[in-house]
């Protein structure tokens, strides 16, 4: 990604009240770098703290928390892991999540449309699609017969 899109990010982040520091202009980069995984916080500290051994996990936090308020980033969980981090300016999706092997599959925020709709007329509930995850089993494993590993905390992300 650019250095021109994580200086634009902290022009956003200084108008808001917020400080363009060091350290969150490496968390950025690592959410860059790490967009295609969706990085948990604690891998975004990790990969951060490799530069800038000082970073504290609380200071990752706090700014992820900060840019999901202002609409940069959000957060799902995928079936029974950690938190994951994606920009909101990427493609919006939602994710699906094997039971068995913990694989990712990401589809497009058109598919649940009906769905959304069909919700909103007939209960009138609104879905937030930026946190909806559907667990069940891909076909592999479905065609396997694998039994649903309802511990699995895998992060094997497939796009």
């Amino acid at each position: 990604m650019s250095s021109d899109r994580i200086d634009e990010i902290l022009s956003t982040v200084r108008n808001n009240g917020g400080r363009a520091t060091s350290a969150r202009r490496a968390i950025l980069h690592t959410l860059f770098d790490h967009a295609d995984v969706h990085p948990t916080a604690e891998h975004i500290t990790a990969a951060v703290r490799a530069s800038q051994p000082d970073v504290a996990e609380s200071t990752v936090y706090r700014f992820l928390d900060e840019l999901e308020r202002l609409g940069i980033v959000d957060h799902v969980r995928l079936g029974h892991g950690p938190e994951v981090y994606h920009f909101t300016d990427h493609t919006q999706h939602h994710h699906l999540v094997c039971s068995s092997c913990g694989r990712v599959i990401e589809v497009p925020q058109s598919v649940f449309d009906p769905l959304r709709r069909q919700l909103l007329t007939d209960f009138s509930f609104e879905i937030e699609p930026h946190h909806f995850t559907l667990s069940g089993h891909c076909l592999e494993c479905a065609d396997s017969g694998a039994p649903a590993d309802t511990h699995n905390h895998g992060h094997d992300h497939t796009h």
